[in-house]
């Protein structure tokens, strides 16, 4: 597998010949290397319908008719647009022809704005994807819980995604206690540095995934990791 980071929570998962994309987020992101008309894949996975996560999908979506990955209410609302969608659940798993996909649950909210307002989007999620032998967890936005340890248990995790930012999701401290619950072989971080409110040292965040059992892999935007 080859994962590469886009900046914020963004990245492009390649599988194969198959190209996953998570959350989006590249034209409104100054993080970003790439913008919407670069990037090809086959599935957009979306952890929930927060702006800087559902991001450009609709454009890149049209554009390479792409399946959008969802949670059910998510995906409704692009199906409305007329594109592909593919509506799962926590709890709920799915074997794609990439592999298997399966959704957890994330604390934190999923609303999108529309030219009918602010709507709900169902509700946040991480994601397990499990192809080739190997597993990546991508958290989404969350708050640390202790459910964390169900999900160490059920796969062993070769990378684990997990945002640092602090203010809207776990900061540095309690990303490294989701590394003891977890117990990934790799971990990248993310959901940090996009904007002042959500600076985070990765120095500090390195050191703790080491006391904790992981390999820290800090990936500049447009860095990849193969695994």
């Amino acid at each position: 597998m080859k994962l590469t980071y886009y900046g914020h929570s963004a990245f492009l998962l390649e599988i194969g010949n198959h190209r996953l994309l998570m959350d989006p987020f590249l034209s409104g992101n100054d993080k970003s290397p790439v913008k919407p008309d670069d990037v090809s894949c086959d599935y957009i996975l979306l952890t929930h319908g927060h702006e800087d996560h559902v991001g450009d999908t609709e454009q890149i979506a049209k554009a390479n008719k792409a399946t959008i990955i969802a949670n059910f209410e998510l995906g409704d609302y692009f199906a409305d647009k007329g594109l592909t969608t593919h509506p799962m659940y926590i709890g709920g798993q799915h074997q794609f022809p990439f592999g298997n996909v399966k959704f957890t649950i994330a604390h934190h909210g999923s609303s999108l704005a529309t030219p009918d307002g602010r709507l709900p989007m169902g509700n946040p999620a991480g994601l397990l994807i499990t192809a080739e032998g190997k597993t990546v967890y991508n958290a989404g936005d969350t708050g640390l819980f202790l459910d964390m340890k169900l999900i160490g248990e059920e796969r062993h995790i070769d990378v684990a995604l997990l945002p640092i930012g602090d203010n809207f999701t776990m900061g540095v401290d309690d990303a490294v206690k989701a590394i003891k619950f977890l117990g990934p072989k790799k971990v990248v971080p993310m959901h940090y540095n996009t904007w002042p409110l959500i600076e985070a040292d990765t120095e500090v965040f390195s050191r703790g995934c080491e006391r904790a059992g992981a390999d820290p892999k800090i990936l500049a935007p447009g860095e990849s990791l193969e695994f």
